[in-house]
């Protein structure tokens, strides 16, 4: 009976102080809006003297404002460093695509650059693949018979000799390099002039061999190739000598085996051999004029 004689009081009570809290602010509402001069000096007197009293009770609003103004910031500056990203992405593989294609113009370049003999015509080529094997050291080219490659020719890249061409396909060929174990070139070292067998061991610095005098020889001397045999064009650089740790004469070889994407095949024909022997050169059959033999008597008796 308690409880229902307390919810029939609440109802009315609740209904009574909601129109209290109406008309208050029905009264404050009209007393902001009268247009009368006390009515402006009441409302702020009022101001004056309640509003800066409660700026403890404007902290949590305002902090929470910065809160979310600093979220928002946050989240703007997220979504920028995320965009930059991106962005820095695609820059690093444009800087990517841009150094390769500078590295392919460059060694384009040098090749064509490169001062051969002007008998010897070239046909350059893109490397496929590299062998890999630490026993045999070849590169595939993309050219072959249907280019005219032919075995034997040397191979070069915009700086040095390379290697030379074994085994031609229809539209590929492969290149024995010089690093190679059955690699055997003919060489000169200049400016000695002395002559030797630069052969191939697996290594990035090959050794010469049958050298005529190495002390003729100093480090830092100019390699080229001799074309004895017929194996190679003369004249074609192949590096500088290089003392290695074995204290054997090696060659520092003058291609840059390390980023072979371009070769250059020339097409060298080999020299004319002479078999027959041409007949002795005959003495002419035209007679001398025979000096007089009066001449140094009349010499000697004009002297008289």
């Amino acid at each position: 009976m308690a409880k229902d004689r307390d919810e029939d009081y609440a109802g009315p009570l609740r209904r009574i102080l909601i129109a209290v809290l109406a008309l208050l602010l029905a009264v404050i509402f009209l007393a902001w809006r009268i247009d009368s001069v006390r009515v402006e000096r009441l409302r702020a007197s009022f101001i004056d003297r309640f509003v800066p009293t409660f700026d403890w009770a404007m902290v949590p609003v305002t902090k929470t404002l910065s809160m979310i103004e600093g979220f928002q910031s946050y989240a703007r500056i997220y979504e920028q460093n995320q965009e930059l990203r991106r962005e820095l992405q695609q820059m690093k593989a444009w800087k990517e695509a841009a150094v390769q294609l500078e590295q392919q113009n460059a060694k384009l370049l040098a090749q064509n650059q490169v001062r051969l003999d002007p008998k010897l015509t070239s046909v350059s080529g893109v490397v496929l693949a590299d062998s890999g094997s630490p026993f045999r050291q070849s590169v595939l080219l993309n050219v072959g018979a249907r280019d005219g490659i032919m075995d034997g020719w040397a191979t070069m890249d915009g700086l040095g000799l390379v290697g030379r061409i074994s085994g031609v396909g229809k539209s590929t060929c492969r290149v024995v390099l010089l690093t190679d174990t059955a690699s055997r070139v003919p060489v000169t070292i200049q400016p000695s002039g002395q002559r030797a067998m630069l052969t191939g061991d697996n290594s990035m610095l090959p050794p010469l061999d049958f050298l005529e005098n190495p002390d003729l020889v100093r480090p830092g001397d100019r390699v080229v190739s001799s074309g004895d045999g017929g194996v190679f064009p003369a004249g074609l650089l192949v590096g500088q000598v290089v003392q290695g740790q074995d204290r054997r004469l090696r060659v520092m070889l003058a291609a840059d085996y390390e980023r072979l994407d371009f070769l250059r095949v020339l097409r060298s024909h080999p020299a004319e051999k002479i078999t027959d022997i041409g007949p002795l050169v005959a003495p002419s059959e035209t007679p001398l004029p025979a000096e007089s033999d009066d001449a140094p008597e009349a010499a000697g008796g004009s002297d008289g």
